[in-house]
């Protein structure tokens, strides 16, 4: 546990500040938490609780002091309580202060230092948290507090993957444990392999938003039961199946007690499907009714996203391990024989060999039904046809609302900075009215624009050559390749992104294709490329792995280990560090695998290029003259022909497209058609691809 510091007075208001999670978006609030001590800040990995524990009593007079920076924190303080008390943008009638909307998601990506994360479906839920907030949509999350989180990566000098799991403490975070009115704390029950198991709640304040997180790590628990929280997507299916049963029915009970009504419930994938059974329970119990018309009484609160394009990546159980996690008793509380709850999480009810999916029941449990992307929608159409007898695909009643991303969390201080001098000191505002956006946009010197981005580059090199330095001594390399890290990357060559999870679909090895014509691209003295990625490949997915080695193994090579690097243990702070700063930003999924994607949309709002398969949402932004398209969009051939396809798309885009275009320079060495492309994309992508935008049509569209 922290122990606590008494700060001078003059910096109370950080202590304040701390705890909401909204510092972390706001311009100047990491600045200044680092600049108090910023060798602590790394080291507590910018927590701003701990490193006002930590920070000397003699640094924090200093800072107390110091005229400059108590300004600093004055403004900051001040941009916070009037932040908190602004009048929202969204006015909706249905959706209020004591109705709000309930957000349920297994994983959120609000910050670095919260650890409940693993990839892209938490970033985009601690983004659509901050949008809320934004916005002034009620809105109150639920989620788990894990004890170990997700993994943190180390490679091994042969390129293999090793997972690390560092325990998460609950009272060194900004998080406040939620207390009854006598002041001990609160405690939800929910029944699991017969077992009553209790969780404590934790309460994390995210702007305007409280997002609820359930830890059952508590003595009065089974050891057992202590685990229920104990990894992100950890453990064998009968640990993701009772996760799964303490995120929906629990969290639903946690919100009875909060005396909290929501209006809506948001099931942000099907992880949180069974709220849905504990909602019908309810009404069974409380109002006497049949399940039949129970199930039409939850339909009305509950609205469901689907983010997976291919059905074995939904949650699915044995029978045998739904009925030994829920027991008899469920069951008949829901007025509901054991066959009879088990085809509610099947396509064909009447098929007892099918196993318990997720997605079936949210699909039924829900009055609304949307994938991520256009094309997603139409892949999910086609996927759960099934579930309605008799309708051809174009009436499945399943929409879509594209994925955007949070910009004040993206973008970059350089590129707030132009945006804050050229656009409006409330730029965000003005993402709302694209013909404004882009005519404002147009104005920025190209000389700006480029300066910036130049900056940008320079320190993600200087990122590149410091995490490098630290992972090859940390691994004990030879001399000579430690020494060869503070040497690597040049800012002026092309800088190429590629950072993701490491999936099959997601094709990591397409551009080690031709390893020949690769290092003539990367070594061509007048036009180089270089290329930086980051993944990390699920613990159990050994194939995964492989693909993964096999590019670690490559980077060794010394004709190209001077402009090729993977950084380890990808993160929030890494993401940030690529998506700021490459020129080009490369995706290079098997269609039509990719949901939507959002990483490619962090780039474009920094003024970086995205290279992309015509897949999720790439495919609705792509036009022609705001980035790069790979391949022809044909899903046709077979998976080998595809494939091959794909890497020749590849390989004679970068050759005949992209890199003439950067190096194309005029009398003042400025690329001036890669800055109008640069442009382009900011003004035509960061309006429509953006989270405030998502959330506007969440309520306008799926919650009223």
């Amino acid at each position: 546990m922290i122990e606590t510091t008494e700060l001078p007075a003059p910096l109370l208001p950080l202590e304040r500040i701390a705890w909401n999670y909204w510092w972390s978006w706001a311009a100047d609030g990491e600045s200044v938490f680092r600049d108090l001590d910023a060798d602590i800040w790394e080291e507590c990995e910018r927590n701003p609780r701990q490193l006002l524990a930590k920070t000397s009593a003699y640094r924090l007079a200093e800072a107390a002091t110091d005229p400059v920076y108590l300004e600093r924190v004055h403004r900051l303080d001040a941009s916070f309580q009037s932040y908190m008390v602004s009048q929202p943008h969204l006015q909706l009638e249905t959706i209020t202060q004591e109705h709000p909307v309930a957000y349920f998601c297994a994983e959120f990506g609000v910050h670095t230092s919260l650890p409940l994360y693993s990839g892209g479906l938490g970033i985009l839920a601690g983004d659509h948290l901050k949008s809320a907030s934004d916005l002034g949509l009620p809105l109150v999350a639920v989620g788990l507090l894990y004890r170990y989180g997700y993994f943190r990566q180390r490679l091994r000098n042969d390129g293999w993957q090793e997972e690390h799991y560092g325990e998460t403490h609950p009272n060194d975070l900004p998080i406040h444990l939620v207390m009854n009115a006598d002041g001990t704390p609160l405690r939800i029950e929910v029944l699991i392999r017969e077992r009553n198991v209790l969780a404590q709640v934790w309460r994390a304040d995210v702007g305007r938003v409280v997002l609820h997180l359930l830890d059952t790590n508590i003595p009065e628990n089974a050891e057992t039961d202590r685990w229920v929280t104990g990894h992100l997507y950890g453990g064998d299916r009968e640990t993701r199946i009772v996760q799964e049963m303490l995120l929906g029915i629990g969290g639903v009970r946690l919100l009875r007690k909060l005396g909290i009504t929501p209006r809506v419930f948001h099931l942000n994938e099907g992880h949180s499907a069974f709220l849905t059974l504990e909602l019908a329970r309810e009404v069974v119990q409380t109002m006497g009714q049949p399940f039949a018309s129970a199930i039409d009484v939850v339909k009305q609160q509950c609205v469901f996203t689907t983010h997976t394009p291919v059905a074995a990546g939904n949650d699915e159980f044995d029978a045998s391990l739904v009925t030994r996690a829920f027991g008899p008793g469920y069951f008949k509380e829901l007025g509901l024989s054991e066959d009879e709850f088990l085809a509610l999480g099947r396509v064909d009810p009447a098929n007892k060999s099918e196993r318990y999916g997720l997605t079936p029941l949210a699909i039924r449990m829900c009055r609304s039904t949307n994938g991520v992307s256009r094309k997603h929608g139409e892949v999910s159409r086609v996927l759960w046809q099934k579930l309605w007898p008799g309708k051809n695909v174009e009436d499945v009643p399943i929409s879509y609302i594209t994925n955007g991303v949070h910009a004040p969390t993206w973008v970059s201080l350089l590129l707030r900075h132009l945006l804050e001098t050229h656009v409006d000191q409330d730029w965000e505002a003005r993402l709302r009215t694209p013909e404004q956006w882009a005519e404002a946009i147009a104005r920025i010197p190209d000389e700006e624009l480029w300066m910036a981005h130049m900056q940008l580059k320079e320190r993600l090199v200087a990122f590149i050559r410091h995490r490098s330095a630290q992972s090859r001594i940390a691994a004990g390399e030879r001399a000579d390749y430690i020494e060869a890290a503070n040497t690597m990357f040049d800012p002026a060559a092309l800088t190429i992104g590629f950072a993701r999870r490491v999936a099959g679909y997601k094709r990591w090895n397409l551009l080690l294709t031709d390893q020949e014509r690769l290092a003539r691209l990367i070594n061509n003295e007048d036009r180089p490329v270089q290329f930086v990625f980051a993944g990390k490949a699920h613990p159990q997915d050994e194939g995964s792995k492989l693909v993964l080695q096999q590019l670690a193994r490559w980077k060794y090579d010394p004709a190209v280990r001077q402009r090729a690097v993977f950084l380890e243990d990808y993160d929030q702070e890494i993401a940030r560090q690529l998506v700021q700063s490459v020129d080009v930003w490369l995706n290079v999924p098997r269609r039509p695998q990719e949901a939507s994607g959002t990483s490619g949309e962090k780039v474009a709002i920094n003024g970086g290029l995205n290279l992309s398969i015509l897949d999720g949402w790439w495919l609705e932004g792509y036009d022609g003259t705001n980035g790069f398209a790979i391949g022809s969009g044909n899903d046709t051939a077979d998976v080998a022909k595809i494939d091959a396809r794909d890497a020749e798309s590849l390989y004679r885009t970068l050759e005949l497209e992209v890199v003439p275009l950067y190096y194309a320079r005029d009398e003042a060495g400025l690329p001036r058609q890669w800055i109008a492309m640069m442009k382009r994309a900011i003004q035509t992508l960061a309006p429509k691809y953006n989270s405030d935008r998502m959330v506007e049509d969440y309520a306008q569209k799926i919650y009223s």
